[in-house]
């Protein structure tokens, strides 16, 4: 009896999860659909969920009409720069808090879990006065990435991540006289390529999809990136869907295959830890 209540409950989660994952793909599927097919089939008040016509004109309209390719390098140039910042200070900084007795540690790590609960929507004008006013660095490479070169949230996933890194291996480093430096690079990053992977991950998804600060921060055509070109595209070219769609689509393709690529990576990061032992 209970055999059976277990197959019939797995049968009950398989077909969610089928459900789900087909509602989850419905919008990128359209998304493509309606990136190789004409504009007026795309804005169809009854939309085939095949296209009628296979044609890549919606993406020689926007390339044709658009920086599209200024736009990607600048997102592609941030959202590189911005992961390997943070995957760098925020390992540094996550070993320091995890593995290394200073004074002030604990207080210092709570201090910046605490700048947290502050809404990111609350520093924007102060920053942007900062970075424009003070600095002068508006419309600039340096004002999007300054800001977020490294976050308080990545550091607390390594910190956590290198907590549960064996503390062994660090005291054997150092009795063979290894420097601090020396350990993290050959002992800690070895370990930790895992949740690195993870968090290169995050960040750069995060960075390629940030639209408003980029947005706010930049003022010519040549500094945009992707989303926030698209977003001008979409109110210049509000009838264009086709072109519109293509552009979604170039704007996720990279993100598709960084996750891909580093699959592997993710689901270790995402599971070791969970067994003891």
């Amino acid at each position: 009896m209970k055999t059976r209540s277990k197959t019939i409950f797995l049968l009950i989660a398989a077909a969610c999860l089928i459900v789900w994952s087909i509602v989850t793909i419905i919008p990128l599927y359209w998304m493509l659909v309606g990136s190789v097919q004409d504009s007026a089939a795309t804005a169809s008040f009854r939309p085939s969920m095949l296209p009628e016509a296979f044609s890549l004109a919606p993406y020689e309209r926007f390339f044709a009409k658009t920086a599209a390719w200024r736009w990607l390098l600048n997102s592609l140039f941030i959202s590189s720069v911005l992961t390997v910042t943070n995957v760098f200070f925020a390992s540094l900084a996550g070993y320091a808090f995890a593995k290394l007795k200073f004074p002030g540690s604990n207080a210092i790590f709570w201090v910046l879990l605490s700048t947290m609960m502050i809404p990111a929507q609350v520093t924007l004008i102060p920053l942007y006065i900062l970075i424009v006013n003070v600095f002068n660095l508006g419309d600039s490479y340096t004002a999007i990435i300054l800001p977020t070169a490294i976050t308080v949230g990545n550091i607390f996933l390594m910190k956590q991540y290198m907590s549960s890194l064996p503390t062994s291996l660090i005291h054997a480093a150092r009795i063979d006289a290894c420097s601090e430096f020396g350990i993290f690079r050959k002992v800690i990053l070895p370990l930790a390529k895992p949740g690195l992977a993870v968090l290169a991950i995050f960040t750069f998804v995060a960075s390629w999809n940030e639209f408003f600060w980029p947005f706010l921060i930049t003022n010519s055509t040549e500094m945009r990136t992707i989303q926030v070109g698209l977003a001008s595209f979409v109110f210049a070219e509000s009838t264009d869907f086709g072109a519109i769609m293509a552009g979604a689509s170039v704007g996720a393709l990279p993100m598709l295959i960084l996750f891909f690529s580093l699959q592997r990576y993710f689901l270790q990061g995402i599971t070791i830890g969970a067994v003891k032992g």
